[in-house]
Formats: C-alpha cells, structure tokens, sequence
C-alpha cells in the first residue's frame, strides 16, 4: 500500500479543505489500467521475482473475466482473474480439479501484473500445484471495469468466492489470503460468508487493524477519520467474531502499516482457538517473502493450513 501524502494530509485538516476527503479515497486505491495481462513477460517493477523453479507451465494458467455486482447495482460489473491449476470436465460442467483452493486479494497498487510472482508463490505452498490459486482485479485495477470503492472490493470479493462455488470447490475447501488492502477484502469474506460457505482459513499478510488506525498512524493525531475518507473498514472488529484458523505475516519494519498498531492488535483480538503469527524481523511492508525465504515462506505458511487438506 502506497504511504500517504501526510504532510499534505495534516496541512488539509488545519486548513480545513473538504476535499481531502477525496484525495484519500483515491490513495486507499491506486489502480493502473493495462491493455493485456502478460503475467511472466511483465515488464514493470515488482517486489521480488521468483527462479525459473516457480514457473507455472501455460496449461495451468487462465485469465478470464468474471461478473461483479453489489446489492445496490441493476447492472454487473466485469472484473478480471487468473486461476492456476487443473480443469476437469464432469458431465457438461467444467470444474475445479484441485482438491483446495486459495483466493489471493491482493494489495492497492497496480493489478494482477504487479502480483503474480506472489501468485505463484502461494501455488507452491505445500510442494508444486498442491493447492489451486485465484487471484482477481478489483474494478478500475488492469483490465477490470469500473472504479473501486470500499463497497465495490467487497463485490468482488464475493464474485470470486461465487466463481470458485461455482467450479464445484466445497465448504471448508478454499482459504482467503490478503496482502495490504487486500486484508480488508479477505477479512470481509471469513466474516460475511454463510456458515455453509464459509472458507478454512484466514491468511493476512502486511494487513491494517482499521482505516481509523491508518488515518491515525499517519497524522499523530487522534482523529476522526470520516473526515479523512469514507472507507469504514474496521478489520479489528471483524477479526473478534471470526473462528476460522487466523494465520498471520507482518514485518516488523512495516512503516507502511507498523505491525505495533494493526498485525499485533489483530492478532489480540483473534478469539478462535487456532492461530499463527510470523513477525518478520527486519521485513518492510513489500518484502516479507523475501525476508524469510521463499522456501521458508511456503512451508511455513503449509505448516499452518496443511493439516486442513
């Protein structure tokens, strides 16, 4: 998640300019419009890039669109994923073939592009391929449709959860996983799913506490932030009510997101019985994976929810 512009931030609340609201709005989403997904030929800057050992073979990689709609919409919304693994045909339906799933939501910046080195990595969890991954653009990022907004990511969200239902994935047989903003979309999920439905772990990585707890790390103060934004997320309250296995990922160099006042309170707050956390020591907010290990970073990330398979 890119820092926010605070000395602009504090100058607008002294000055008490309105529109800062917006201006952090359009901070909180970050997207970058593409006219193809070139996955492994990309060309830009990326946090880390993994060895040819991670490479996925072109059979096990989809790019497709899928359809997004909030309660409040007539229309849909096309958004854009990418799915690592296995098909299979069972009658006149195309269904998933791996046996568990894992959704990736990823950060604020950018589009699938940008994240897919972390793509690939989570299907490494547990040895090559063993768990299929999805991955999707909120609206406005890549080639998705639209503008993002605090209400629009959580469609999504349920749009890709919807797709892999769809696909014949079952109850208790796909985790969420966030990275950055990501964390609010994936918190959403193992918190708003029917218990029918619900997925078999929560996985943050970098993730924030509240927008309050943004708002506040950044300006010093303490401030009300619906003057700052209009995004309400508040992960720390969600966290309280959600049972399923919590597994977190934090840097205690994150001066992004500082793990003192969200992956540490977070993870206080967790009330289920199973949970993990790695505080990363000496990895900033990007650089976590690299930090412990690429290798490292799979199997203790399979320690956690292999017993799940």
């Amino acid at each position: 998640m890119r820092k926010f512009n605070i000395i602009f931030t504090v100058s607008a609340l002294l000055l008490g300019i309105a529109s800062c609201k917006k201006n952090l709005n359009d901070n909180l989403f970050n997207p970058s419009k593409i006219t193809e997904y070139k996955l492994d030929d990309y060309g830009g800057t990326v946090d880390f890039k993994l060895s040819d050992d991670y490479d996925i073979p072109d059979s096990l990689v989809h790019v497709f669109p899928i359809w997004s709609k909030t309660a409040n919409e007539t229309d849909s919304t096309k958004i854009w994923a990418v799915y690592i693994g296995n098909f299979k045909n069972v009658g006149t339906r195309e269904l998933i073939a791996n046996d568990s799933v894992l959704v990736y939501f990823h950060g604020n910046k950018d589009h699938m592009d940008f994240y897919w080195q972390r793509a690939k990595l989570l299907a490494h969890t547990g040895g090559k391929f063993n768990y299929g991954v999805l991955m999707i653009d909120y609206r406005g990022y890549g080639l998705s449709e639209g503008k993002s907004t605090e209400e629009t990511m959580y469609a999504d969200a349920n749009a890709a959860i919807s797709w892999i239902k769809r696909k014949g994935v079952l109850a208790q047989k796909y985790g969420v996983y966030g990275f950055s903003l990501g964390s609010a979309a994936a918190t959403y999920i193992a918190y708003f799913t029917p218990a029918n439905y619900k997925p078999f772990c929560l996985a943050l990585e970098a993730p924030f506490a509240s927008v309050a707890t943004i708002v506040n790390d950044g300006a010093g103060l303490n401030l009300d932030p619906l003057f700052f934004t209009t995004f309400k997320c508040d992960n720390n309250q969600r966290i309280k009510k959600i049972q399923q296995p919590f597994f977190l990922m934090h840097g205690t160099r994150d001066y992004f997101i500082p793990i003192e006042t969200n992956g540490d309170v977070l993870y206080k707050n967790y009330t289920g019985t199973i949970s993990d956390v790695q505080r990363t020591v000496g990895a900033g907010h990007s650089d976590v994976p690299q930090t412990i290990g690429f290798k490292n970073y799979n199997k203790i990330f399979y320690s956690f929810i292999g017993r799940k398979k």
